[in-house]
């Protein structure tokens, strides 16, 4: 006759049948544990998404040692309402896949040497659903008025929608009106600032009936902003910067979601880290929170590792140059685990990767990432399969599972820096019900296009980007402003 067993009995039963099937190969005759985390299906609270319009502004920052720190949140969480998620989950792919296309042909553009013309301080990060975008967004003030802007370290021009508008899309927070601001000035076209704007990249427009320096700027996903540069003072938290650069857009289309306009983190001269040098010595940081429920993380201005809560040390790799793509930020990838099993694919470690936070999705280059999915395919087995979605080709149904046991992926750089992806940045649910959950990560077209590791794998990371140093770091860290 079999023994009974208590329910507590059970579940230690199951817990420990579990823990055996995790375990593979023998090396010595020594076992060891396959590397896997628990993802809790139940911990994705879409409800709150939908329905709910929230107020964009996130009016909590900090200084500490001469840092800034502003809240970071998902764009999403200043929305307005969202009544189908999993179609908006399925419209970002989508976007997104815009923006890295139109990335790579810029890339060779300006490699073929053309231009396409078309102290420190903690501030609260935010995810972008609620914008309806899977970006990340702070308040800032801009002559003593609160604008929310997307968080880019691939763009270099900070800039806000601004009144008279001749084509404004919809934003959650009123539009900057400068002729209401006794600080703003307008900068000429014979200006050192105006001159900035093609080093970065961008395109100035100075015509014989203006003597006021026009810009445009497009982006990778197809958006673009027009308008005129001018002169304001910054507010990032309790830190002022007096006579900042930006853009007023008086011509904006794309996918913004409900933000104000943009903050340009990138390495030119007119970006915000070299504009606040003097004050934050050209270091920033962040810690990309979770899109699931009311999380924030942080951006901290500055060089002050007493401000990081990081659950392991940071690990540091060199920022790679190159003269024609030097506003972007590269990284040498020398390797990936899964499960603590290294890839072996023919062009890893062979090229540089850019590191981006206005990416969602990884990419990488066909053949790596072929022997990512397969490996991980391989490891994660015995799931009903879904079908793919838009860049996503390896999908699975959870629908019917409380939690399940993910495989780890770890990315390795130069100087033995890594990344230890978090649990919720290797899936990504394109349906809210589980029904269709796919790795998230995605192949580039063709083999000689630009790796980028994407905001969706930098979830609860700290990311150093020290400017000075030219250097780069990885931390572990649970992102959250409190």
């Amino acid at each position: 006759m079999m023994p009974s067993f208590s329910k507590d009995a059970k579940l230690l039963l199951q817990s420990l049948f579990s823990s055996l099937l995790l375990l593979h190969g023998v090396a010595n005759g020594v076992y060891r544990f396959e590397e896997k985390k628990v993802l809790h299906m139940h911990s994705y609270h879409w409800k709150h998404q939908n329905g709910i319009r929230t107020n964009c502004f996130s009016p909590r920052s900090r200084r500490k040692e001469g840092a800034t720190i502003l809240e970071m949140k998902h764009q999403d969480h200043c929305s307005k309402q969202i009544t189908n998620l999993s179609k908006k989950l399925q419209e970002c792919l989508i976007s997104d896949e815009f923006r890295v296309k139109s990335m790579q042909y810029r890339f060779k553009n300006i490699i073929a040497r053309k231009r396409e013309y078309v102290s420190e301080t903690q501030i609260p990060l935010s995810s972008g659903i609620k914008l309806q975008t899977l970006n990340y967004v702070v308040t800032i003030e801009l002559g003593g008025r609160k604008v929310t802007v997307i968080v880019d370290t691939g763009s270099d021009l900070t800039w806000v929608q601004c009144q008279p508008c001749e084509s404004c899309y919809d934003q959650q927070d009123p539009l900057f009106n400068p002729s209401t601001s006794t600080s703003y000035k307008t900068i000429p076209c014979n200006s050192s600032a105006c001159q900035l704007l093609q080093f970065a990249g961008n395109s100035r427009l100075c015509g014989r009936e203006s003597s006021t320096c026009n810009y445009v700027v497009s982006y990778g996903d197809g958006s673009y902003t027009r308008g005129n540069l001018g002169r304001e003072i910054l507010a990032l938290g309790p830190t002022a910067v007096d006579d900042f650069v930006f853009g007023c857009g008086r011509n904006n289309k794309g996918l913004f979601g409900g933000a104000s306009g943009l903050m340009g983190l990138g390495r030119s001269e007119m970006s915000l880290v070299s504009q606040t040098s003097a004050i934050f010595a050209g270091v920033f940081s962040y810690c990309l929170p979770s899109t699931e429920g009311d999380n924030s993380g942080s951006l901290t201005l500055g060089d002050d590792s007493s401000t990081y809560r990081n659950s392991s040390p940071v690990s540091y790799t060199r920022i790679i140059s190159n003269s024609r793509l030097s506003t972007f930020y590269f990284l040498n990838l020398t390797g990936i685990q899964i499960s603590g099993t290294d890839l072996q694919a023919a062009n890893l470690g062979k090229g540089a990767i850019l590191i981006d936070s206005g990416t969602v999705i990884t990419r990488l280059a066909p053949s790596i990432y072929r022997v990512l999915r397969d490996e991980f395919q391989k490891r994660f087995s015995g799931f009903p399969p879904a079908p793919g979605f838009s860049i996503l080709d390896l999908c699975f149904n959870l629908s019917g599972y409380q939690e399940v046991n993910v495989p780890t992926i770890k990315m390795q750089f130069e100087g033995n820096a890594e990344i230890n992806i978090d649990v919720n940045g290797i899936l990504y649910f394109v349906k809210t019900d589980a029904s269709q959950v796919c790795l998230a990560f995605a192949s580039l077209a063709y083999e000689d296009e630009i790796g980028i590791i994407g905001n969706f794998q930098q979830k609860n990371l700290r990311v150093i980007y020290d400017t000075k140093e030219s250097k780069l770091g990885f931390a572990a860290e649970n992102c959250n402003f409190i």
